[in-house]
C-alpha cells in the first residue's frame, strides 16, 4: 500500500540502524519504523483515507516453522521497516497492509506513533514477564513509560530502575504510578520479574540479582551490549532469563486494543522532517525520551 506520511517516531533502534550496531540495512535507506499515515489506495484490508500504523516487522514469508506457529516475528527472512525496507522519514511510504494495524480513535498522529515501536515490542517483553506483581523496569525511556501506564493499570507494582541521580526520569516513574524509582543500590525490596529496557548487558546481572527465586528477566532491545560473565547462583532457583524478538501481529492487535482503555498517553517531543537528524542526536545525547518526525 502507498502511505502519505503523517508522523513518524524516533526509536533508539534507529540509532542502532544509522550507528552501525545493526550491521546490514539495505542501502540506500530512508531510516524509521513507528509510522502513522494515510492509506493513499485501496487494498484488501484497508480503504482509501483510513489511518494505520506501520511497525517494526514489515513482512515474513509466511511458510517457515516459525510463522506457522504464530512466531512470525523469529521468520529466518523477515523484512524490517526502517532497516532492510524503507521506513518514514519522508513524505511517503510503501507498506505490506497485512503488518499494518488501525490507529485507535482519539488518538493524535504524534501520541500514536510510539505505540508502534516503544509500545508493540514493549507489551511483548511486558507479557514475557509472566505475572509478576512486583515488576522492575532498567531503563525509564520510550517503552517503560508506555507499559508503566499498562502494568499500574492491571493492579502491579512498579519499580523504576534508573541512572543514580536522574531525577526526571524518575520524577516522571511517580508521575505514571510507579511504586518507587532510583537506581539500583536504592531499590527496597525483591522483585517477581524485571524487564531490561535500556540497551545496557551489565544490568542483565544487576536484575538478576534483584529478582526472587522464579522470577523471569526478559530483555527488551533488538540490540544490546554484552553481558558479563556472572555466577550461576545468580540464575540458580528457577530464575528466567529470556530477550525478545521484535513483535507479531497479535502483539499489536492486544496492545493497541488496550491502549485507550488505560488509557495510554505518549510523552513526545515534535521535530519536523528536515530534523530527523537532530532529533536522533538529541536521543543519542539522552537530551529526549521520545520523539517523533513529523510531516507536513
Amino acid at each position: 500500500m502507498l502511505l502519505r506520511v503523517h508522523a513518524c517516531g524516533v526509536c533508539r533502534t534507529d540509532l542502532h540502524v544509522v550507528d552501525g550496531a545493526l550491521p546490514a540495512p539495505k542501502l540506500p535507506l530512508v531510516v524509521g519504523h513507528q509510522i502513522v499515515g494515510e492509506v493513499l489506495s485501496d487494498g484488501v484490508v484497508f480503504g482509501a483515507g483510513e489511518r494505520i500504523g506501520v511497525p517494526w516487522l514489515g513482512w515474513t514469508c509466511g511458510v517457515c516453522r516459525f510463522c506457522k506457529s504464530e512466531r512470525e516475528n523469529l521468520c529466518d527472512v523477515a523484512l524490517f521497516t526502517g532497516y532492510t525496507v524503507d521506513g518514514g522519514y519522508a513524505e511517503l511510504c510503501v507498506a505490506d497492509e497485512r503488518f499494518c494495524f488501525p490507529i485507535p480513535e482519539g488518538y493524535p498522529d504524534l501520541q500514536a506513533a510510539p505505540l508502534l515501536c516503544a509500545g508493540l515490542i514493549g507489551y511483548r517483553a511486558y507479557r514475557m514477564a509472566g505475572d509478576a506483581e512486583t515488576l522492575g523496569f532498567y531503563g525509564f525511556g520510550a517503552a517503560a513509560h508506555i507499559l508503566c501506564q499498562l502494568a499500574v493499570w492491571e493492579g502491579r507494582r512498579v519499580f523504576a530502575v534508573t541512572k543514580p541521580g536522574d531525577r526526571e526520569a524518575q520524577s516522571l516513574a511517580t508521575e505514571l504510578g510507579a511504586t518507587w524509582a532510583g537506581s539500583p543500590a536504592e531499590l527496597p525490596e525483591q522483585l517477581d520479574g524485571a524487564i531490561v529496557f535500556a540497551p545496557v548487558g551489565e544490568l542483565v546481572p544487576v536484575a538478576l540479582r534483584a529478582v526472587c527465586k522464579g522470577g523471569e528477566i526478559v530483555c527488551a532491545g533488538i540490540h544490546m551490549s554484552d553481558i558479563p560473565s556472572f555466577p550461576y547462583e545468580l540464575l540458580w532457583g528457577e530464575r528466567v532469563l529470556r530477550s525478545v524478538a521484535n513483535l507479531t501481529r497479535r502483539d499489536g492487535e492486544e496492545f493497541l486494543e488496550l491502549a485507550p482503555k488505560v488509557p495510554i498517553r505518549t510523552a513526545v517531543e515534535e521535530f519536523p522532517l528536515e530534523g530527523a537528524n537532530d532529533a536522533l542526536d538529541r536521543l543519542r545525547r539522552g537530551e529526549v525520551r521520545g520523539a517523533a518526525v513529523v510531516v507536513p
